[in-house]
């Protein structure tokens, strides 16, 4: 028998009436750099090419309509070279034919080879230099992105019948409809785009709406948007339909006002039947600007265009959506932060921007609708156990289905990050480091390492091997526990299998467990785990009633197979530790909503009492005990968060019936 481990833990109390709360990886040289540049139309050496200039602007004049995917016009680049070059590289699909290009307003010849354009230049380092690409045609069909589009599309609405042109280039399908660079690490530092489209359409952009021309010859109006923020090429779009504009503002806290623009489609039933749903958009950027910080784009706008397709792309601060819920708005919306502001630096750390997406659509139900989060990370842990294997950091970065895999990317993302929260162990300290992620990579690019460090930084936490175990590793953990008690004393042997064990062999994060205690308030203990197998010793804990639960609050990717009684079950106590006490009891007092908080140790603890759209309803310090009072609140559920002196926290449920 291994020796037993004789726990110094935390324990948190919950009233009895209702609260509930590896290897090394074969690639690890890739892990650190994170910062190859990679194409899929593009060889090795033309993309080292193409990283000897640097972007900074883009106009693009383009015409169309909503009725097909023929298009014309004329983009301009800005840019500087990095070093002396003799020519400038960059994208442009064969469908599209050019006619002209200019270079600092001087016609000049070009080459062609497959999606690459080479125009001859003779550039020192450090020199500015404007390329002006005239073309037209009609980009290509066919599925070049995980998302079943082209870069550019045509189609309509099966449900409302409208017929509208839109983009959506992530991740390598900008090329298919205007010349551009597609570098993630070269962002653009400016960018205008002008549409010019039949007047009875409306065309939107990135940026802000600053000029709508009409009266334009073939009775053409043009839509001119300007964007002052750096962007990465994918998240340029343009949405071309028939469409009504559904403009209103949101109000963050201590932050100026910001305008919530939306394309909707111009059939009367459309904004009838989205409109409650489209208006959560306000009561979201009010939320993320508390958790993230401010809305980065917020001297601009935010809104949506609808587009036929399912799902939704985050173009900068305009999403393209094909409807309109809940959990999709709040999605797009945090890619703002997470995938526009700060952008993945290679596509093989998606992470970054998908996992904390899909992980906003959880704070989203955890602040606004309590009652649905259970069921939301529940959902993310069951798609991500779908499988026995696979990793959220991706070793193919030009496998478009597996960058975009919902089990991986985005399921086992989101959950990795609440495992991360849970490290962390400080709500308070592990928002701080998210919004510090918001401040060290600002209009720039980041890969996993990144946030890992900033969570270190910020949570005073070593993430190492949770990174390694969750992040680089495979699989998930199973666990099975047999338990008795005796001499007031707890016993417990924990066991642990994997799912993938030629990759993750051990998952070490710590095990939380529930106990029903007769009598008492139920007891969460978080369990450190060293091995597969633990033989633990809890003094002093003996009135156990029913069966205990592993992983209440669903911090863990986890299986549980088998917790049982086990009345053969001693471990023996090698040194009689006393455990400090460092728990708070809730309990109600009365039925009209009185409840009395106690803390039963040594710490004093900060309380916050929220309701289910996240807004304070009492705060205040609690050193023994203190009663809340919530007979003048409506009856439903609350939230209320407890951060002690030295930093621990928990977050109980309250119903007021």
């Amino acid at each position: 028998m291994k020796t037993p481990v004789i726990l110094t833990i935390l324990i948190l109390i919950f009233a009895s009436t209702g609260f509930a709360q590896d290897r090394q990886h074969p690639c690890a040289a890739a892990k650190s750099s994170g910062a190859q540049a990679k194409s899929n139309t593009l060889a090795p050496a033309q993309i080292a090419r193409t990283e000897l200039y640097d972007v900074g602007f883009y106009r693009l004049n383009l015409e169309m309509t909503n009725l097909s995917k023929v298009m014309s016009g004329t983009v301009t680049m800005q840019a500087n070279s990095r070093q002396a070059i003799d020519s400038v590289i960059f994208e442009l699909h064969p469908n599209l034919s050019i006619s002209r290009i200019l270079l600092n307003g001087d016609s000049v010849g070009f080459i062609r080879k497959a999606t690459a354009v080479y125009v001859p230049v003779n550039l020192p380092a450090g020199l500015g230099f404007t390329i002006e690409t005239k073309y037209a045609g009609t980009p290509p069909d066919g599925s070049s992105n995980p998302f079943g589009d082209a870069g550019m599309s045509n189609a309509s609405s099966p449900s409302w019948g409208n017929q509208i042109t839109w983009t959506l280039s992530q991740p390598f399908s900008a090329y298919e409809w205007w010349p551009c660079k597609q570098s993630l690490r070269d962002k653009i530092d400016s960018l205008d785009v002008n549409i010019t489209v039949p007047s009875a359409c409306k065309a939107g952009s990135n940026g802000l709406l600053k000029n709508i021309v009409t009266g334009l010859p073939g009775g053409k109006s043009r839509y001119e948007w300007k964007h002052r923020h750096p962007i990465d090429y994918y998240l340029v779009s343009i949405a071309v339909g028939k469409y009504v504009d559904y403009s209103f503002y949101a109000h963050p806290a201590g932050q100026d006002s910001i305008l919530i623009q939306n394309y909707i489609y111009d059939n009367p039933q459309t904004l009838i039947n989205f409109k409650a749903d489209i208006d959560e958009t306000a009561s979201f950027v009010e939320l993320f600007s508390e958790l993230f910080g401010p809305y980065p784009f917020r001297n601009e706008k935010y809104g949506h265009c609808m587009a036929p397709f399912g799902g939704g792309m985050e173009h900068q601060t305009m999403t393209s959506q094909g409807s309109f819920n809940a959990d999709l708005t709040a999605h797009e919306l945090a890619h703002q932060w997470f995938g526009d502001h700060v952008t993945c630096g290679s596509w093989a750390d998606i992470w970054v921007n998908e996992g904390f997406a899909t992980y906003s659509e959880y704070l989203m139900n955890e602040r606004l609708y309590p009652t649905q989060a259970a069921s939301v990370m529940n959902s993310e842990h069951t798609a991500a156990m779908q499988q026995a294997n696979g990793a959220i950091w991706i070793l193919d970065s030009l496998n478009s289905t597996r960058i975009f895999s919902s089990r991986l990317s985005y399921s086992k993302g989101s959950a990795f990050i609440h495992t991360l929260r849970y490290l962390v162990n400080n709500d308070s300290l592990f928002f701080k480091a998210l919004r510090e992620y918001q401040i060290r990579f600002a209009d720039s690019t980041a890969i996993g390492t990144d946030v890992k460090k900033v969570l270190e930084d910020i949570g005073g936490v070593n993430l190492d091997e949770a990174f390694e175990q969750w992040y680089y590793g495979e699989g998930y953990p199973t666990y099975s526990l047999r338990w008795n008690t005796g001499n007031n004393d707890l016993y417990l042997k924990l066991s642990q299998t994997v799912s993938a064990p030629g990759v993750t062999p051990l998952f070490t994060t710590p095990l939380q467990i529930k106990f029903s205690r007769l009598g008492r308030p139920d007891t969460i203990i978080r369990f450190p785990i060293t091995s597969t197998t633990e033989f633990i010793l809890v003094p002093g804990i003996s009135s156990i009633s029913g069966t205990p639960v592993l992983d209440p609050s669903n911090y863990i990717i986890n299986k549980s197979t088998t917790v049982l009684k086990d009345p053969t079950l001693v471990v023996t106590k090698n040194e009689a530790l006393e455990i400090p006490k460092q728990d708070v009891s809730i309990l109600s007092t009365s039925e009209d909503g009185r409840f009395l908080l106690q803390s039963n140790g040594r710490e004093s603890w900060e309380y916050a009492l929220l309701d289910t759209r996240g807004r304070l309803v009492v705060s205040g310090c609690l050193e023994k005990s203190q009663e809340l009072n919530l007979s003048n609140c409506l009856s439903g559920v609350y939230l209320i968060r407890l951060v002690s002196t030295t930093g621990n926290q928990a977050t109980h449920r309250l119903i007021r019936r």
